[in-house]
Formats: C-alpha cells, structure tokens, sequence
C-alpha cells in the first residue's frame, strides 16, 4: 500500500520537534496515519534539511511544491518526487518513479540512478509541464519524459523511452544514452541534444546543417560542476541539427553528436 506524504519537505518541517514531525499526518491507502507509524524520525528541522534512509519506493510526493531547502534520500523514492518544486535541492542516491518533478518551476533534483516514466512532464489534462529548475537522472528513464515542456533542463544519463520532448514547448532536454521512438514529436520550440544513438526521426524533421553550438560546452561545464557522471568525458566534434517539428511550430531543434567530423545526414526514414 502506498503512503502520500507531501509532509516529507523543509517548507512543512521547518522549525518543528522530531515528536511534532511524528505527529504530522500521512494517507497511507485512504487512512491518515501519523507519520512516526513509518518512520524513525531523529533530529531539529531548523536548518532546511532532510536526510530519508531506507527504501522509500512505495512513499510518494515527497518535496512536493517545495520552495527551499534539502532534502537527500539514501535509497529510493516513490512517484511524483518533487511535484510542482520550486525551489531546494533533491538529491536520490537510488531509484526514483514516474513523474519525477512533474510541472516543477525551479530547484534542482539529482536522481543518481533510475527513473519511471514522464520526468518533468504535464499531468493528463495540463498544457504546462516542467517550467523551470534542473533534472538530472543519471540512469535510465521511461516514457514521454519533458512531455509539454516550457522552460529548465532535463538531464538521462542511460537509455530513454519512447516520445522524449512530447510537445516540446521551450527548454532543453540532454540525452546521452540510446532514445526510443519518436523523438520531440509536435515540438515547437527548445533543444533536443543526443549524444548517443540518433533513433529514425519523423519525417516532419528537416536537416539545416552541421556545426558546434557554442552553448553546448556551457551547459556541458555547468552539468559536470553539478556532479553529472555522464557528461564528465569529453563531446568533441559536430553537431547535425534538424528543424521541426514542421507539422507543428517548426522552431525547435533536434542537435545529434557526430563525434567527429561536420558530415553526413541523420538516420531519416
């Protein structure tokens, strides 16, 4: 049975007693239940940080609509991990699930290994996903992740699932293992780098040229000060660049690493 606890983040505890944390109400199935029924809890809350040990996979929301703070997770966390964040840090040094900083604005949440599907994505029915902030996975991800994505930077180390960059809006989205299917389909805007395996793209996609982006290195230097393991080597050479998706806006970017020289085409259908 899965346990609701959007308690679990600095702007709820701050400032609290560890028995006052105890007594903070938690949905386990559809019962509240008071959060020391789950959980040992040991500590002052006055300094904005949180340290969850143990396997936390079937525990959901935490740092949800965070604004400050840090919380690290030595283990792995549930679905819906830093909804709607803000602000803060969130660092997992296991596996996350799905929707993982799902329509977040700011903040940065460092996922070490694996994650579900639609990371930074829109629930069903919104229009608006990730807004802003940082997700970095350094492990494989799902499906449809950045689905609807308006601004911030999303991060898959390993291999990614089918639809990445959904109704891509705006923002950048780093891949650097093998991509699935249907890469930024109906995108309009924003940049869909690949530094691994280039799937088939959709025809709607068009080839406009072969060159090295200089903003690339930067966000390249910026994800190795953050501790992302997968941009550590070196990504020298060119990037192919195709425009689309044409059946939608057409003003987005899909940027392929070559590792070498500026020729060739993409694998197009």
């Amino acid at each position: 049975m899965p346990l609701e606890a959007e308690c679990i983040s600095p702007d709820r505890l701050r400032g609290k007693t560890a028995a006052e944390v105890a007594a903070e109400m938690v949905f386990h199935g559809n019962r509240q239940v008071p959060l020391g029924e789950f959980f040992q809890i040991d500590g002052q809350a006055d300094d904005g940080e949180i340290v969850v040990e143990g396997d936390c996979s079937r525990v959901k929301w935490m740092g949800a609509e965070m604004t400050a703070g840090r919380i690290l997770i030595d283990g792995h966390a549930g679905m819906h991990l830093g909804s709607e964040m803000r602000g803060g840090v969130i660092e997992v040094l296991g596996d996350a699930g799905d929707w993982v900083g799902a329509e977040m604005r700011g903040g940065r949440i460092h996922v070490r290994g694996r994650a579900g599907h639609l990371v930074g994505a829109a629930y069903r029915g919104s229009r608006r996903g990730m807004r802003g902030g940082v997700i970095l996975i350094e492990g494989a991800v799902g499906n449809e992740i950045g689905a609807s994505m308006r601004r911030g930077l999303i991060a898959v180390g390993g291999d990614c699932g089918d639809f990445p960059g959904v109704s891509f809006v705006a923002g950048s989205i780093f891949l650097f293992g093998s991509v699935g299917w249907r890469p930024a389909a109906e995108m309009k805007r924003g940049t869909l780098a690949l530094f691994g395996p280039c799937p088939p793209l959709l025809p709607s996609f068009r080839w406009a040229c072969d060159y090295r982006p200089v903003f690339i290195d930067l966000y390249l230097r910026q994800l190795r000060a953050w501790g992302f393991q997968p941009a550590q080597q070196d990504f020298p050479g060119h990037f192919r660049r195709y425009c689309g998706d044409l059946v939608s806006l057409g003003k987005g970017e899909i940027l392929h690493w070559t590792g070498g020289s500026a020729s060739g085409r993409a694998n197009l259908p």
